[in-house]
């Protein structure tokens, strides 16, 4: 089994595609050991202690490294990990965890009934043309609410911690947005 890696705008985070489905639907994001217990391979990795996240998209894995940590040693590593799970055709999750985007309810916002045109369009958006340009860099994007011509979204995976994503999130993803909904007056990360 061959296992690719590329690097990602975070220079903290490496994607590894093992070349076959990761997540059959949705996403899943780890940044925590304790998240990580839900998934015997987030736990693996996170078990080897320069782990600071992992994130599992569609096609590919992507694992973040703590601060300092030099990807020549902890690569390997990663791996070996990757080729025996993934081998083994083992299961992505715990029995009774469930897989899918985790989305922390204390992060979203009830939008307004009045503006259900507008967040559909919103979700349209980041569902065709936002979230593919993501994942290729090893993240996710997750919408969480729409209030007052502001756009709340999350970052996750590669994109959690890069340092350009605010870069991202003002270049690219508001201006897109406001210029396919005008509606959309800024953009922000939750």
């Amino acid at each position: 089994m061959l296992i690719e890696t590329e690097t990602t705008p975070n220079p903290a985070t490496l994607k590894f595609l093992p070349n076959r489905v990761v997540m059959e639907a949705g996403t899943r994001d780890f940044v925590t050991p304790e998240e990580a217990e839900a998934s015997p391979l987030a736990d693996a990795l996170f078990g080897l202690g320069d782990v600071t996240g992992v994130f599992f998209g569609r096609d590919f894995v992507s694992v973040t490294a703590a601060a300092g940590v030099d990807w020549a040693g902890l690569k390997p590593d990663v791996l070996g990990l990757l080729l025996d799970h993934f081998s083994a055709n083992m299961p992505l999750f715990k029995p009774g965890n469930a897989g899918g985007i985790a989305v922390p309810a204390e992060d979203s916002f009830n939008d307004d009934p009045a503006d259900a045109d507008i967040v559909a369009q919103i979700k349209d958006l980041i569902e065709t043309r936002i979230r593919p340009a993501v994942a290729n860099d090893g993240g996710d994007i997750v919408y969480r609410g729409f209030d007052k011509g502001k756009v709340f979204l999350a970052m996750q995976g590669a994109c959690a911690g890069c340092p350009s994503s605010s870069a991202t999130l003002k270049n690219g993803i508001e201006q897109l947005l406001k210029y396919y909904v005008p509606e959309v007056t800024e953009v922000r990360a939750v």
